[in-house]
């Protein structure tokens, strides 16, 4: 279970007091609120993990080791140091190898079974705190967005190494990991402000892949004409 320590409302997380009006309580719209918060939060986290597995779980694991973040059993273990500092080493051996044209596929080919798996576990954690939604669902569910957004990186990489020569991959690389960084905090803090976010950055991912294969594709001759 992942839940901001002050309770979150739809844009974040921000102090709350629930009222009483007309002799009804507000609690159970707002918890309703809550619940679509840590959805969004969860379709977030999962998806970042299919660009970077290991920021999403870092920036967890950081934020519930500074306490902001509450997390139950069994994902309390990504909190403790050594997990931690293994987060960290791979995360570096991943930064250097995605930038390395060449390298940059073996590391999607090595990464098609951490990324998802990645997904999955945050998935899970965030639509924990969220009743009468199953584990294996959400574990399911979490695959399969890690899994998609891994198969685009995978599938667009070679087209802009292509396109550019292999000069464009540490930049399309980083630029991912800054999706991933900005991603995560804002599914984390604000689902709503992701949802946008998310939207923009899809758009642009399919006039990025849609420009970069236009300029693979072969001209047509123009006929010639003799005298």
């Amino acid at each position: 279970m992942l839940r901001v320590k002050r309770e979150r409302g739809a844009l974040g997380a921000i102090e709350y007091a629930p009222q009483k009006r007309n002799g009804r309580s507000l609690f159970s719209r707002y918890n309703s609120g809550v619940a679509v918060a840590n959805i969004i939060s969860a379709f977030g986290l999962a998806g970042a993990a299919g660009l970077n597995a290991y920021i999403p779980l870092l920036i967890v694991a950081v934020l519930a080791r500074l306490g902001v973040l509450q997390l139950s059993p069994p994902f309390g273990v990504l909190a403790s140091w050594p997990a931690i500092i293994a987060l960290i080493v791979l995360g570096a051996i991943e930064f250097v190898a995605d930038k390395v044209p060449g390298v940059d596929h073996i590391n999607d080919a090595i990464q098609t079974f951490v990324r998802p798996a990645a997904g999955a576990i945050l998935f899970a954690a965030n639509t924990g705190v969220v009743s009468g939604i199953d584990t294996t669902l959400a574990l399911i569910c979490g695959l399969v967005l890690a899994s998609g957004v891994h198969a685009t990186k995978a599938a667009a990489r070679p087209v802009v190494n292509g396109a550019t020569m292999g000069i464009g991959a540490p930049f399309v690389s980083f630029a991912e990991d800054v999706l991933a960084t900005i991603g995560s905090l804002l599914a984390i803090f604000f689902p709503l402000l992701f949802l946008l976010f998310a939207v923009a950055m899809g758009y642009l991912a399919y006039r990025l892949i849609r420009k970069a294969r236009w300029s693979r594709a072969p001209r047509t001759a123009q006929p010639t004409t003799t005298l």
